[in-house]
């Protein structure tokens, strides 16, 4: 169904990708696997037709093919689903879903009804319970990204890319997941799938190709492949993942809260948080589980003072109550906050690699003058690219070029900078690879060795298991189990984030 013949992708200075040939049959599922920087993203812009400049050849159904917008690739038969969400914040669901093909009545104005029932048609597949109507901007990450699948779902494709279509859903979604790629299997459909969660591509892919540093490693069945032969393909050594099993001793409490309530604001007499109390330790790492909607993210974000208006309860730090109303409140507590959406929530993208490194701490380098003080900021910024160990070629490299691994390193290193006592991570490995997962998981251990106190929210359960000291389960909005990590396994946590019937 498709071909790709020696392909090669160059930009100024670098060579993206390097003759890379391969091809994917009707019905087939193809994983395509790789760090972060190898090159799969470059080669779905080509695909998609968002990179139109490249040598070599496409093929779909023995056509060759050269696509000079995304539409001439969508006409062809080619979606996409992308990893960074593509839609507009301010817009309904359905609005998105039917930007750019909009459906019209006989008389030539916008068919909203059909537009509507077609989305909730399209959500209910999903399974995702939502007004159509509702704007994307009050929709939380996980959702977002089931309604990009909704979108790719609405045309009749031939080929689908899926580029980590599950970094923001929870098992449950995966499953529905799973169960929609098998029907466009059975449809004809060719399936593209990207992730870096590799446990999924042993379920879904019949076949892989193995993607480094912009040339093709290899490809092949998935079938008979172990989880470290394919870690090994991917970065061409072996790789040792952290556990760190259990080893807070829990001696001084940093962080204690009481009686935590954030009220909803569309519905009267709701919460999103309901009497939350918990502690944090002195170099522990606290892990936080639940499903979609358990009030994960909102949790994080009242600690960090993002809901002042609709928040009751107590924070202490150290001992000390702390009114934390905003986020310069919680940084004056020592808190710090890696959010779940690094581009949107962490980064500025337009920005170079020193200017978002220094963004929390821009008083501290300022000359006698009152001016930025340039050697304070070099300086701060070859700290954090050294011992961060982030990838760029210059701290003049703009954050929006770099791959998400080191995005992330990035928002990690304009938090540290502030010399937090507590760090707040919300996803923190989301849709970055195996390898820079390993580097964050080492660096959260590391910091925990130092006293700093780290609450991490994760949907993956193998993540939790493997860094945390003990686990908080959450529920609509409900702290539902307290859990040592050496004492339980994921079945038992998952039983604790199913919420009552």
């Amino acid at each position: 169904m498709l071909q790709i013949k020696n392909i090669t992708k160059r930009f100024p200075g670098v060579v993206a990708l390097q003759d890379i040939s391969l091809e994917i049959k009707q019905g087939e599922v193809l994983a395509v696997i790789g760090e972060n920087g190898a090159g799969k993203s470059t080669l779905m812009k080509i695909l998609s037709g968002v990179y139109s400049e490249y040598e070599g050849e496409i093929k779909i159904d023995q056509d060759v093919v050269r696509f000079a917008s995304p539409r001439e690739a969508e006409e062809a038969g080619i979606a996409i689903i992308h990893q960074e969400l593509n839609l507009i914040p301010s817009l309904s669901i359905t609005e998105n879903i039917f930007l750019g093909r909009e459906l019209l009545t006989s008389w030539g104005s916008l068919d909203k009804k059909r537009m509507r029932r077609e989305t909730a048609g399209l959500l209910a597949k999903l399974r995702l319970m939502v007004d159509p109507d509702m704007p994307i901007q009050d929709l939380k990450v996980g959702q977002q990204q089931v309604v990009e699948m909704a979108k790719a779902l609405l045309v009749e494709s031939k080929i689908i890319i899926m580029d980590e279509p599950t970094s923001a859903i929870s098992d449950n979604e995966v499953k529905v997941l799973f169960d929609i790629i098998q029907d466009l299997r059975n449809e004809g459909k060719a399936i593209i799938y990207i992730s870096h969660k590799l446990e999924e591509l042993f379920h879904i892919a019949d076949s892989y190709v193995v993607l480094r540093d912009g040339r093709m490693i290899e490809h092949g069945k998935m079938a008979g492949m172990q989880t470290d032969d394919v870690i090994q393909k991917m970065v061409g050594r072996k790789i040792t993942l952290v556990n760190r099993g259990s080893n807070c001793l829990q001696e001084r409490i940093l962080l204690q809260v009481k009686n935590l309530y954030l009220k909803r604001t569309d519905k009267v007499d709701s919460v999103l948080l309901d009497n939350i109390n918990l502690c944090l330790y002195s170099g522990e790492i606290l892990g936080i589980f639940g499903l979609m909607g358990a009030g994960r993210t909102e949790l994080m974000e009242t600690l960090f003072g993002q809901h002042p208006r609709h928040t009751s309860g107590e924070i202490y730090v150290n001992d000390i109550r702390r009114k934390i109303r905003s986020a310069a409140d919680a940084t004056r507590s020592g808190i710090a906050l890696v959010p779940e959406d690094r581009k949107k929530d962490g980064l500025i993208l337009g920005l170079d690699v020193k200017k978002n490194i220094e963004l929390t701490t821009l008083k501290d380098l300022e000359s006698a003058i009152g001016l930025l003080d340039m050697n304070k900021e070099q300086d701060l910024a070859d700290l954090y690219i050294t011992n961060l160990r982030i990838k760029t070629s210059s701290c003049s490299q703009l954050a929006g070029n770099l791959s998400g691994g080191n995005q992330q390193k990035i928002v990690l290193a304009k938090w540290l900078a502030t010399h937090p006592t507590i760090l707040l991570l919300d996803e923190p490995t989301r849709g970055i690879d195996i390898h820079a997962k390993n580097e964050i998981y080492k660096l959260m251990i590391s910091l925990a060795e130092k006293g700093i106190g780290i609450i991490m929210v994760s949907s993956e359960l193998p993540e939790i298991l493997a860094v945390s000291d003990r686990i908080l389960v959450m529920a609509e909005g409900k702290i539902t189990a307290e859990l040592r990590t050496n004492e339980v396994n994921e079945a038992d946590i998952l039983k604790a984030a199913i919420p009552k019937t």
